[in-house]
């Protein structure tokens, strides 16, 4: 107790544990203190008389006041575990009034040491640093005592009552004449760190996050990882907190450029700590960067991440996990061959003695199913995941079997020979097979459904996308879409149609949008023309009603969608003879996007139905020069070209070929040549051309699968 008053301090970051008999009940005079009235008997049960007691020995024997000695007897009642009976002598001291005293002593007692003259002298009856360090210690452990009992909101209101006196007499922070074993900043500092978190306990996050300010807006003299520490709270705060809290007036320090919202400010902080852990300054914390990752890649800053992956020192990733990181960045911000280059880079030469690295090999064989020409790339990176992860994750099994599917897939559909496409079909489908023994995974059954309506395996197809409804819990717009699109091949386009409007309820309005084009293109297969035209019509008015208040990414979209809209209704006018209309909708068409081959290829067919064959086939020219592999395109050029000469058939047989090689199962392309051989007399030849385009269009979407 002697050291105590000498201004000795102890730890309560943890208190011991409780301890049934309090000091106010043993006997004091083991420390070799003494009432005037003999020793003191501290065995009997604790009552108002004998605190009162207890303080007047400690009064008398320590020379203390009223405050200072209640201040000692509650700390050892702390450091005890008696919280109810630190509790109860420390609800003796009235902090309240002595507010305004203990502001002045901290007030006079800090000024920076300077020559003073006689009329500087401190003024008389000002409280010692020592008598105000130890009643604050007082306020700090009664906060922590009602925090022991499970009154957090007492607790922090005790604790802000102790930032207040502290804030009230040194406005500007605190001045560096104070030491920084001086036992008043201890205690501050610790009223700094035990605030908000006794808010976040109450459940004020608001609170919480004004005391993380509080504690950041002014010089305090924290060293510098425990500011860090109060940095990455706040930031981890206004992250996670779901609480948007507005910065007051007080606080907004930088004016205009103040964060506007807790994500702005929350990344601030973390980029303060993030360059001051690659300075030195403070310790590595790997959840600084988590955190880091975690806002910026929820404000779409992919590439900022990626810089700072760059800053990261050595040591902290693998080569192979920074490039890895890296490459999910630039991948995020849409730079699939960046990415794509990093991930060469984790599987090249430079790691051919490293063990492979399966996410990145994984990533590699995502980022190649997602382009056409990347596919034989993306198949060697699935092959290098199933022979290096047998026998150890059977996840990343499944997932490599379902990438590996995709890109034969893909592959099947570059192919240059009849032969490679069936090998790349048939291994596309053993892939999509061997991951489907996951149920874990809905997305696996879809692509399986996927691939095997583009086979024109209808019934299979049907049965994995009603799989996929059942796994998924209930179907997404693109499982109604694509069910709709098999019933349609099977050329029932009335089940279709009810598939599509139980589709209309169940998604979103962008959805929404492109089932209600699906259903016009259903009523037109069902020579419903009039029923189409309105269907249209309804589309046409929401997409121009959601204009002003859409996103980019949903203009975009819509922008797409209302395209082909005005394009559908033009080849509906232009069967029905009706020129003007069809003119009209393919303007509104070029209007949005005027290097379109759709818009073209519209325009030739127009041209075409008037027998005008040059104007459409320079119409076709231009579909062709903005999009040389568009296949309406192609059969229709073969097809004016033949109505133009027969001296041209091998011209037009050339323009068919290319155009089945890119799309082996395209009907007319079958049926053109089946005419094209008739034309030359080669009836046999034609005859299989006209039954292969027959059964092709028997099993043939209203629209195309993908």
């Amino acid at each position: 107790m002697l050291c105590a008053c000498s201004g000795e301090q102890f730890k309560f970051d943890e208190p011991p544990p409780e301890s049934p008999e309090s000091l106010a009940t043993r006997d004091f005079s083991a420390s070799g203190i003494s009432s005037r009235n003999g020793t003191v008997d501290w065995d009997s049960k604790l009552d108002d008389a004998q605190v009162d007691e207890v303080e007047s020995t400690l009064k008398e024997a320590l020379s203390l006041n009223y405050e200072e000695a209640r201040a000692l007897l509650g700390r050892l009642e702390y450091q005890r575990g008696n919280f109810d009976a630190a509790l109860q002598v420390f609800q003796g001291i009235d902090i309240r009034t002595l507010s305004s005293r203990m502001s002045k002593a901290i007030s006079e007692r800090t000024r920076p040491l300077k020559p003073r003259s006689k009329g500087d002298i401190v003024p008389a009856g000002v409280m010692s640093l020592h008598s105000v360090s130890l009643l604050l210690e007082a306020i700090l452990l009664k906060a922590k005592s009602l925090e022991e009992l499970s009154r957090i909101k007492d607790a922090a209101k005790e604790c802000k009552m102790m930032l207040d006196v502290v804030d009230s007499a040194l406005p500007n922070g605190i001045p560096d004449g104070i030491s920084e074993d001086c036992k008043l900043l201890e205690m501050f500092h610790k009223a700094l760190e035990l605030l908000p978190k006794l808010w976040i306990q109450a459940g004020y996050l608001d609170e919480a996050v004004l005391a993380y300010r509080r504690a950041l807006i002014k010089p305090w003299n924290l060293d510098s990882q425990r500011l860090a520490c109060i940095q990455k709270d706040l930031a981890t705060t206004l992250l996670f907190g779901g609480v948007e809290v507005e910065v007051p007036a007080q606080f907004q320090v930088w004016g205009s450029t103040a964060p506007k919202s807790n994500l702005e400010e929350a990344i601030l902080l973390l980029f303060v700590l993030m360059s001051r852990m690659l300075n030195g300054q403070i310790i590595w914390d790997s959840e600084v960067m988590s955190h880091l990752t975690f806002a910026l890649t929820i404000s779409n800053n992919f590439e900022s991440v990626a810089d700072h992956i760059e800053q990261v020192i050595p040591g902290v990733y693998t080569r192979a996990e920074r490039w890895y990181l890296l490459a999910l960045c630039y991948s995020a911000a849409g730079q699939n061959d960046t990415a794509l280059n990093l991930v060469k880079k984790i599987s090249g030469c430079s790691e051919a003695n490293q063990e492979p690295y399966i996410p990145s090999l994984l990533l590699g064989a995502k980022l190649c199913s997602q382009d056409l020409q990347q596919a034989h790339e993306g198949i060697n990176f699935a092959r290098q995941v199933i022979n290096s992860a047998k026998n150890q994750d059977e996840h990343f099994l499944v997932q490599a079997h379902k990438l590996l599917g995709v890109c034969y897939g893909n592959a099947a559909r570059v192919s240059l020979s009849d032969f490679e496409r069936n090998f790349c079909q048939r291994e596309a489908l053993a892939a999509l097979n061997s991951a489907s023994v996951c149920k874990e995974d809905p997305e696996i059954m879809f692509i399986l459904g996927l691939e095997n309506a583009i086979q024109r395996n209808l019934t299979p197809a049907f049965n994995n996308v009603m799989c996929y409804s059942e796994m998924s819990a209930g179907s997404t717009a693109k499982a109604w879409k694509l069910l709709a699109l098999v019933v349609s091949a099977e050329q029932r386009f009335k089940d279709a149609e009810a598939i599509v409007d139980l589709a209309l309820d169940e998604t979103g309005q962008i959805d929404q949008m492109e089932h209600l084009r699906l259903k016009a293109v259903l009523q037109i297969s069902q020579q419903q023309p009039k029923q189409a035209i309105e269907t249209y019509r309804i589309l046409l008015a929401l997409i121009q009603a959601q204009k002003e208040s859409a996103t980019n990414d949903v203009v975009t979209s819509q922008r797409r969608l209302e395209v082909e809209a005005w394009l559908d209704l033009a080849g509906l006018y232009t069967d029905l003879e009706s020129w003007r209309d069809a003119e009209i909708c393919i303007n509104r068409a070029k209007a949005i996007q005027f290097f379109c081959p759709r818009n073209w290829h519209a325009t030739g067919v127009l041209f075409q139905a008037k027998a005008r064959y040059k104007e459409a086939l320079v119409a076709f020219t231009v579909s062709l020069s903005i999009e040389p592999d568009y296949i309406p395109s192609i059969v229709s050029t073969a097809k004016v070209l033949m109505k133009m000469s027969n001296d041209v058939a091998p011209i037009a047989r050339s323009f068919l070929m290319n155009a089945l090689r890119l799309e082996p199962t395209n009907h007319e392309a079958w049926f053109n040549l089946g005419m094209l051989a008739k034309m030359e007399g080669s009836v046999h030849q034609a005859a299989d051309f006209f039954q292969a385009a027959h059964e092709l269009k028997l099993s043939a979407p209203v629209q195309n699968f993908i």
